[in-house]
């Protein structure tokens, strides 16, 4: 009998929510990902880096052009100067990049405080490393950090902080004063920072993104990590990256080589490509996806849903409080996924203590018009 390394793991919501909604020809607004195309210039890249023979090994830390144009583009964005050799990774997937960071740092007996709701990948990557975590609430009423439930996780084993924003699946953002209150908490700690920003270019309503590459101080001690596949609408290519100054980088790359050793040669290249052509695309991502937030949430109005509209991510929290409270968030998923042809995620599976008498669920609106109109049609008469 196998003495299994995870044995509190099994398959994810993800995965169940994707498959009931096949089986029951439900409209799928649980897992992640857009149901339309990426941009066509870089779709059409792939084709002609396939058929110009680049399909052999990229070089471990990624294709030199493609780490190069991660550095350029946060520098617009951030205003960060970073060495795209010494401090850009390219990974199969912003995933594999935690993995890889947590890996890098952790040893047998350390603590690694997270946030729930916390995205479900975190702590088998942090049990497979020998470490523990420590899971500190998120605020109830706006998802906000609660610096007095962090200063009381904090110990001497403490050894790691891993942060979401935007927020999956609250698409909460965290602000400058908190990372800055952030940083004076851990400032005499050896503590490292896991930022995972793959969200980092969904934010509305002009409320920007606040990265840690941005914070001088944290950044010092941080793993940041972010995923092409949000950004240029190719979940399905499991791309991303990290970025973290030089030495955590060489430590990184260590466990990187024996992980994956190299992400997809001819992606990378259609990725550089697209991203030297078309630098406007992440300036335009906001509204692009704005417009998807207020489409589907003026659609579900007139529902007994209740929700306040996110300002970052491609996720919609919704409160179902008023039509069934006697189903707790999971059977809820099932029952609007078996019943009404709309499948969702349950929000308690991101808890490891969810909080009692909380009935919410998240909604994906990275989706084409017509999905959302028929989705919210099929909400509005629960």
């Amino acid at each position: 009998m196998i003495n299994s390394k995870l044995p509190n793991v099994g398959t994810t919501i993800f995965t169940t929510m994707s498959q009931l909604a096949a089986e029951t020809g439900a409209l799928n607004l649980s897992q992640g990902f857009p149901d339309f195309n990426g941009p066509q210039g870089l779709l059409d890249a792939v084709g002609k880096h396939v058929a110009s023979g680049h399909n052999q090994y990229a070089p471990m830390t990624g294709l030199p052009a493609l780490r190069q144009q991660v550095a350029a583009k946060i520098a617009r964005s951030y205003g960060a100067t970073v060495s795209p050799d010494s401090e850009v990774t390219i990974t199969p997937g912003a995933t594999a990049a935690i993995f890889c960071a947590i890996q890098a740092v952790i040893r047998s007996g350390d603590e690694v405080i997270v946030f729930d709701p916390c995205y479900d990948s975190y702590e088998p990557s942090v049990e497979l490393a020998g470490g523990r975590c420590v899971h500190v609430q998120l605020n109830l009423e706006n998802f906000s950090l609660d610096f007095e439930k962090i200063q009381a996780a904090l110990s001497a084993r403490t050894r790691m902080i891993i942060l979401n924003t935007p927020h999956n699946p609250t698409g909460a953002l965290i602000s400058r004063a908190e990372l800055d209150l952030l940083a004076a908490l851990i400032r005499d700690r050896d503590i490292y920072l896991v930022s995972d920003e793959v969200y980092e270019h969904l934010v509305f309503d002009g409320v920007p993104h606040v990265s840690v590459l941005a914070h001088e101080e944290l950044y010092q001690r941080a793993f940041v990590v972010s995923s092409f596949g949000k950004t240029y609408h190719v979940t399905g290519w499991k791309t991303g990256y990290v970025v973290a100054p030089p030495a955590l980088t060489v430590e990184l790359r260590k466990v990187h080589q024996y992980v994956n050793f190299c992400g997809v040669t001819p992606l990378q290249y259609a990725l550089a490509d697209f991203m030297a052509e078309h630098p406007e695309h992440v300036e335009e991502l906001p509204a692009f996806y704005q417009a998807k937030r207020d489409l589907f949430c003026d659609l579900l109005t007139p529902s007994r849903f209740s929700f306040t509209r996110v300002t970052g991510t491609y996720f919609q929290l919704v409160d179902y409080s008023a039509i069934r409270p006697d189903l707790d968030d999971v059977a809820m998923s099932l029952w609007m996924t078996r019943e009404h042809g709309v499948a969702t995620i349950p929000v308690s599976v991101f808890y490891q203590h969810p909080p009692q008498g909380q009935r919410l669920v998240r909604l994906c609106f990275a989706k084409r018009e017509e999905t959302l109109q028929q989705a919210a049609e099929k909400l509005c008469v629960i």
